[in-house]
């Protein structure tokens, strides 16, 4: 069984978005080993200055970078990421199964995105979209987008 690891920053507070997270954690229980690990987002004044930014996310970046697992295949969530299909992510979780890496690592940043070491690491970087979500509601889209492209490898009606 595929192990997933999903490492994000910040804790969420909104217990809309924790319902719907959890509920999906529920479903990919028969699929896949799924993990979450949450880093601690840094604060930051109301205006950071960029070398403030730059700090905090560089200590995000360490706590990140000492989550993911040696032999993970990682794919680290941001803007200038490639947009894949729910169809082409299903192919990318079905090769990741059959691989010799039996685990994959899901990276999303806080408020300010990610450290450019921790996208360095990514073995890809996506995108949900050119649009700005909510970390925490991009957390709960990929939750469901995993739960999909399970869906997509079974063959089952659930994706329409």
């Amino acid at each position: 069984m595929l192990s997933v690891k999903l490492i994000c920053v910040g804790r969420m507070k909104e217990k809309f978005y924790a319902e719907a997270f959890g509920e999906y954690m529920k479903r990919l229980q028969p699929y896949c080993k799924l993990q979450l690990t949450e880093a601690p987002e840094q604060r930051l004044s109301e205006s950071p200055s960029p070398k403030e930014l730059e700090k905090a996310l560089d200590r995000e970046a360490e706590d990140i970078l000492a989550a993911i697992p040696g032999d993970s295949y990682v794919a680290a969530l941001c803007i200038e990421g490639r947009e894949l299909s729910s169809e082409a992510l299903a192919e990318l979780v079905f090769k990741a199964e059959g691989s010799g890496r039996p685990r994959m690592c899901f990276i999303i940043g806080g408020s300010y995105g990610l450290s450019p070491r921790v996208k360095a690491r990514a073995d890809l970087k996506l995108s949900m979209s050119p649009m700005t979500f909510p970390h925490h509601l991009a957390r709960v889209m990929l939750a469901e987008q995993l739960y999909r492209s399970f869906k997509i490898i079974e063959g089952s009606r659930y994706h329409k």
